[in-house]
């Protein structure tokens, strides 16, 4: 794939961005390629509920989601291995708390990707509470107007495409390595 240089890490690494955009798919990429671990933060809060995150959203609502996903982000982040990557769902980085927490503990990843990709990816999914029933095109819109300029906010932006893993997954460790690299020295 490339020249590897091994990245050295002092924190962990958060996955940020909207369903579909490659959190899971590439952060496990990521921490496999870095020999870290990697911690899925839906699957994380659906161990906890003792449900999915389509149930807890139609049983409990999202108010409630979000309070349970705070909660286990904080206990991702705390738990050692400290060095790791964790991808969140779409909603956890727009939480002022969860945000916070991840911009002072880790180093955050935005994947961003455009609507035609998004819609692509999740159109057969239905583990997406907020595009079951509905015209997803529409709420994937709605979601990038009302979203992307909180995940921008992200140390790192990487433009992901409609392209092999291996490609996105090179952008992202290029970009950690820039980040590091103008970041030398520097505490956040």
């Amino acid at each position: 794939m490339r020249n590897k240089k091994q990245i050295t890490l002092d924190k962990p690494i958060v996955m940020v961005g909207l369903m579909g955009a490659g959190k899971t798919s590439i952060g496990r990429a990521l921490a496999r390629t870095l020999k870290i671990p990697f911690v899925d933060s839906d699957k994380e809060i659906e161990k906890a509920a003792g449900c999915s995150v389509v149930d807890i959203f139609s049983l409990y609502g999202e108010q409630e989601f979000r309070r349970v996903e705070e909660k286990v982000i904080e206990r991702i982040i705390e738990t050692p291995p400290l060095i790791k990557v964790i991808s969140t769902g779409e909603g956890a980085f727009i939480t002022d708390s969860v945000r916070q927490t991840v911009l002072g503990k880790a180093l955050t990843i935005w994947l961003k990707a455009d609507l035609e990709l998004l819609v692509k990816r999740t159109n057969f999914r239905h583990t997406r509470p907020q595009l079951l029933n509905t015209d997803s095109r529409q709420i994937l819109a709605q979601l990038i107007k009302e979203r992307y300029d909180t995940y921008a906010l992200a140390d790192i932006t990487v433009e992901t495409r409609d392209e092999n893993i291996h490609k996105t997954l090179s952008k992202v460790l290029s970009a950690i390595e820039n980040y590091k690299n103008k970041n030398k020295g520097e505490t956040k």
